[in-house]
């Protein structure tokens, strides 16, 4: 057949040239551009799992970063709470100084109260300046409303970590199913026995004395020694029927828990002293008993009156008054805390919030022992007034060292046990993520090469084979010589 309105040959080497044209183009793209996928065509399921791949990787990346935030701002805080650590420190050396009475001149006296009021008042101005990026860090902004608090039951509520997830506010329900108690020894009379020496030792979780009592010595006059000597011991005495002091006496611990307990032994040269725990059995010691509680349904941890509670969405503290006994109570956590976000999603597990209390002077301490600000002069526990002043105040003291260092403590072990695992274990995420992103979407130029060089064989050979095509039809002209 020789035809020449159709050249179906060449027809045929141009429809084969423009593909292989193509596929060198796409080629020369690629290689250009370092990606595989450069548009939607080139691989649409590719493109959506790239582009999914790529959120998570951005995501991740911010992870690291906040998580890198989180770590200046915790280290801005513990700065600051060093330095109140050491001015507490000072503070109570002070108020050891001061309770030297008989070394110290009023002068002397004055001047260390002094020194302690410049103290107090430098640590107010802490918890008043530090900021980070201008949110204040330690003056209670960062710690949680709560509403709600029957203060006849709770003495002392302190929230350290709050997941409020979608919700407006967590309910706090409280349940004792077991109160606290004291350890209790009795002495059932109303006077040692006629003829006989009581030489007795008594004691308690801070010490131990000895009292010896002789023949006829009433139960007013045990009652008064051994309270004289509580804060030795750690062991009060009452009547054990109040309005009866012929009823005997009740050796008991000043604190509560089963880390408290009263022990009453009788000395080799003392005539029999018999004392019984509360069921009447005779005993020589007793112990106390710590508190049995539900929060929310969940079984916290106690230690005498004070409770504690550590879950994924709720972290507390809370310390019962003394004559809550067994019953419910409720609160509710409003607001507040300091929300940090350490994952890639915005979700409730991929966020942390804790509270950061305020270490401001009248903050300090709490409504047992009474707060830092009293003992500045003029205060009920002014350090120089005397020694049951002085006394107070270093407990005092001693409870606002316990509060900073337990913030210390709990700012970093989230430091360390989860900032910085997070940017660990993100790190991590974001190279394994980058990697199959690249896996999906970055060209792999050996392949690719090798693809750019058979295109180009194929369109050298494309052109040559159509030029042969558009050529092959002038062979008709030799029909026409002939």
């Amino acid at each position: 057949m020789a035809r020449i309105n159709t050249n179906v040959p060449a027809i045929v080497a141009q429809r084969t040239l423009q593909r292989t044209h193509r596929d060198l183009q796409i080629s020369l793209e690629r290689l250009s551009s370092g990606l595989r996928i450069n548009r939607g065509a080139d691989d649409p399921a590719g493109l959506i799992n790239s582009e999914l791949l790529r959120a998570e990787i951005a995501g991740a990346h911010k992870a690291v970063s906040n998580s890198q935030r989180a770590i200046n701002i915790i280290a801005t805080a513990e700065g600051a709470l060093n330095e109140v650590a050491s001015l507490l420190i000072d503070i109570q050396g002070l108020i050891v100084e001061t309770a030297n009475d008989a070394a110290l001149s009023d002068d002397e006296k004055r001047a260390n109260q002094l020194q302690i009021d410049s103290a107090i008042e430098s640590i107010t101005r802490i918890a008043n300046t530090t900021t980070f990026a201008g949110r204040k860090l330690l003056n209670g902004s960062l710690d949680y409303i709560v509403s709600g608090i029957d203060t006849s039951v709770l003495a002392n509520v302190t929230i350290t970590g709050a997941q409020f997830g979608t919700l407006d506010y967590i309910p706090v329900d409280v349940k004792v199913v077991a109160s606290a108690q004291r350890a209790e020894l009795q002495f059932r009379s109303s006077a040692i026995a006629a003829g006989t020496v009581a030489s007795i030792e008594i004691v308690g979780n801070k010490g131990v004395t000895t009292f010896i009592w002789g023949s006829g010595v009433t139960a007013s006059s045990i009652l008064n020694a051994v309270n004289n000597d509580k804060q030795s011991t750690g062991v009060e005495a009452f009547f054990i029927n109040p309005l009866n002091p012929n009823s005997g006496v009740a050796f008991r611990s000043v604190g509560w828990g089963s880390d408290q307990f009263v022990e009453v032994r009788a000395l080799p040269t003392s005539d029999p002293f018999v004392v019984y725990d509360v069921t009447g059995a005779v005993v020589t010691r007793d112990e106390g008993r710590d508190a049995v509680a539900l929060v929310n349904g969940a079984t916290a941890a106690a230690r005498g009156l004070n409770i504690a509670l550590n879950t994924r969405q709720l972290d507390l503290y809370l310390t019962l008054r003394d004559t809550f006994g067994v019953g419910s109570t409720r609160f509710a956590i409003t607001g507040g805390g300091a929300l940090f976000q350490l994952g890639p999603d915005v979700t409730p597990n991929q966020q942390v919030n804790i509270g950061i209390q305020s270490i401001a002077a009248t903050r300090l301490g709490n409504s047992n022992v009474g707060y830092l600000s009293q003992i500045m002069e003029g205060g009920e526990y002014e350090v120089m007034a005397g020694p049951v002043q002085a006394h107070q105040a270093s407990l005092i003291v001693n409870e606002a060292i316990r509060q900073v260092g337990s913030l210390r403590g709990r700012l970093g072990a989230f430091e360390r046990n989860t900032l910085q695992t997070n940017i660990n274990s993100m790190t991590i995420t974001v190279e394994n993520l980058t990697a199959s992103e690249s896996a999906i979407r970055d060209t792999d130029f050996a392949a690719e090469t090798s693809r750019l060089t058979r295109n180009q064989i194929l369109v050298n050979a494309g052109t040559s084979v159509l030029a042969l095509a558009n050529s092959s039809a002038q062979s008709v002209l030799s029909l026409l010589s002939g």
